[in-house]
């Protein structure tokens, strides 16, 4: 199995986790216009879940240290493994809510409110629910400029068209929503690994699971859930008329699916990549630094998909302003946990 044992190395893995949790969403934006958001979704859970077991078969899987993927799934205990599943059903209840804000108000709302606010709420659960490594005054000071950031990107928004008010309203509402249950999931896939994972092989860390088990699960419990919060959405949309479940065969060719597939690979990528770097730079910090991937999608949307480009004259620098800050912040995240050098 391999691990991750380098501060920078791990930083790295987090950098990307960041670049891939900012820019999955391009894929749904890719396939929107064709069809709707909750049959594209089908196809990304089940990207996350093959990107899990392909990382768990492979990475997972090859080394001496500690044990392999198959050897961890016989010794796994009930307990962990319900964690991990949890992570997964959270998760994915906010991501639904997410994909839907992404479908009503735009890459450049949905991502800055809703994960801004999953970042602020994921690293304090985290740091004191999980691992509290690092330097809790540069860690929350930057979290308190993502913060700010997350408020300039409102009023930044304020400052659109009023055209669609309504359902403008509600794309801010399920982005709130997403924020405050994406802020949870993070912790309970890392409670259900050993802390720190060289611990994995002691007694006392029996029944835990390795990074890549945990994955797995945390990808069944996404996949599992779907089938009930999806279906909801598909009967019942936030807007527009009901989703027949005969449009995902019908409606979708090959291409459609691979758009789908690919965008739930990258994002799984960026999961993994998070969970395995959070061993050598803190769960809070891995959490809080992929979580940038806010100014990422904000970056997409002002830039390519041009969401702003009707606002009101004077906009730009509000977003200019928004991303000094978030720079700012993920700096400050990144030095919490630096390792002190020797003079």
């Amino acid at each position: 199995m391999v691990l991750i044992e380098s501060y920078p190395v791990a930083v790295i893995m987090c950098i990307i986790t960041m670049i891939c949790w900012g820019s999955w969403a391009n894929m749904q934006k890719l396939a929107s216009k064709e069809w709707k958001f909750q049959l594209f979704y089908w196809d990304y859970c089940i990207g996350v879940v093959l990107l899990t077991l392909i990382f768990a078969f492979t990475l997972g899987s090859m080394g001496d240290a500690p044990r392999g993927f198959m050897d961890d799934l016989r010794q796994a205990s009930g307990k962990y493994i319900g964690s991990a599943l949890l992570g997964g059903v959270v998760f994915n209840i906010a991501n639904i809510l997410l994909v839907a804000a992404i479908d009503v108000a735009g890459m450049a709302v949905a991502f800055p409110i809703g994960i801004g606010l999953a970042l602020v709420i994921g690293v304090v659960t985290t740091y004191y629910g999980v691992d509290s490594s690092g330097n809790a005054t540069l860690l929350f000071t930057g979290v308190a400029c993502v913060t700010a950031a997350i408020i300039l990107d409102a009023m930044a928004y304020r400052r659109l068209p009023t055209t669609g008010q309504k359902t403008t309203a509600k794309g801010i509402v399920l982005s709130i929503l997403c924020g405050v249950l994406m802020g949870q999931f993070f912790q309970f896939v890392a409670a259900a690994m050993p802390q720190p994972l060289s611990s994995i092989s002691t007694a006392e860390t029996a029944g835990k699971l390795t990074p890549y088990t945990a994955l797995v699960f945390f990808a069944i419990g996404l996949f599992l859930s779907s089938f009930v919060v999806n279906t909801l959405v598909m009967m019942k949309p936030f807007v527009g008329e009901p989703v027949p479940f005969s449009d995902y065969f019908t409606k979708g060719g090959f291409k459609l699916h691979l758009v789908g597939i690919i965008g739930g690979m990258i994002w799984g990528v960026g999961m993994s990549f998070a969970i395995l770097a959070g061993d050598a730079a803190g769960y809070a910090i891995s959490y809080g630094l992929g979580q940038g991937a806010t100014m990422v999608a904000a970056l997409w949307g002002v830039f390519i998909w041009k969401e702003f480009h009707r606002a009101r004259e004077g906009t730009n620098k509000w977003l200019a302003l928004m991303f000094v800050l978030f720079v700012v912040g993920l700096a400050l995240i990144v030095y919490a946990n630096m390792p002190k050098t020797g003079s």
